[in-house]
């Protein structure tokens, strides 16, 4: 099978970005800001069960963003994934992946590049625009194409700000329509969050996201988060791939679970870089 690229997850690790107003915010009303980094999480099997489990997983996921509300937000993803079955034999995905998104969250840009056992799969390239009544998306590969999706639909971004502003104002779900340019380009998903109880208790599990228990990190607040994907579409439907993470009050996540269904992958955040002069990507827009 094919994974798919864990987009939003991924931006778990900026945070999101707001505009200061001249008053002096509640602590719980400050603005989001976005932080520039590097982060990579090692990948390895959490659970497998199904028609189509597995035996083994190993891989990485490295991803560097950058930019903030006035330049708009890059992202460069790179995740390799193998999956070991002795029914099905051993497979290997390598997704390259390069986006930006637009500082006020109305245009996207995309491509993604992917390698299946070493075979490349056509590239998928294109831009996105986000309206109040619609998301146009115009696709030049793997064959020039141009679609609409009535209603409002979010980029990443714009989705992972509204997920920690939920977060901050106590609000325990989260619904949304959300267009990441993953898989074929042509997909939106009805998204799904659950926000569970704060907590800032340092974490039980000292050998997994060791860079989470360092710093000021250590004592962060945190918010245990379950993020489900569907096919859109009317009634009760099974999600196609969830998420689980804490999300940490300045946007970085950590006990993270991808859950494709017949098996799931635990990420292990083993490297987080920050810029060392905070101020950087935290510029606001002059007019």
């Amino acid at each position: 099978m094919r994974l798919r690229l864990a987009t939003t997850l991924l931006l778990l690790a900026a945070g999101g970005a707001s505009a200061a107003g001249p008053a002096a915010p509640m602590p719980d009303e400050a603005p989001i800001r976005l932080t520039n980094h590097r982060a990579v999480y090692d990948l390895s099997l959490a659970k497998s069960e199904g028609t189509r489990a597995v035996e083994g997983v190993r891989g990485r996921i490295v991803i560097d963003f950058s930019g903030d509300g006035c330049r708009g937000f890059t992202m460069q993803t790179r995740q390799v994934t193998q999956l070991d079955s002795s029914e099905s034999g051993n497979r290997t995905s390598d997704l390259r992946n390069t986006t930006f998104e637009g500082g006020d969250g109305a245009t996207f840009r995309f491509r993604t590049a992917t390698l299946m056992n070493n075979a490349p799969s056509p590239p998928v390239d294109g831009t996105a625009e986000a309206g109040p009544q619609a998301l146009t998306v115009k696709l030049k590969e793997p064959k020039r194409a141009e679609f609409q999706t009535a209603g409002e639909v979010m980029f990443p971004v714009r989705h992972m700000i509204r997920l920690l502003k939920a977060a901050k104002a106590g609000e325990t779900t989260v619904s949304a329509k959300v267009f990441d340019g993953s898989d074929d380009g042509r997909k939106v998903y009805d998204t799904l969050a659950v926000i569970g109880r704060a907590s800032a208790a340092p974490a039980a599990d000292s050998e997994r996201d060791k860079p989470l228990h360092e710093g000021e990190l250590a004592g962060m607040r945190r918010w245990p988060v379950t993020l489900s994907y569907f096919t859109a579409g009317e009634g009760e439907r099974t999600p196609i791939y969830t998420l689980t993470f804490d999300l940490y009050e300045n946007g970085v996540s950590g006990r993270l679970n991808l859950d494709y269904g017949d098996f799931a992958i635990a990420g292990n955040l083993t490297q987080l870089d920050l810029p060392k002069d905070k101020s950087k990507g935290e510029a606001e827009c002059r007019r």
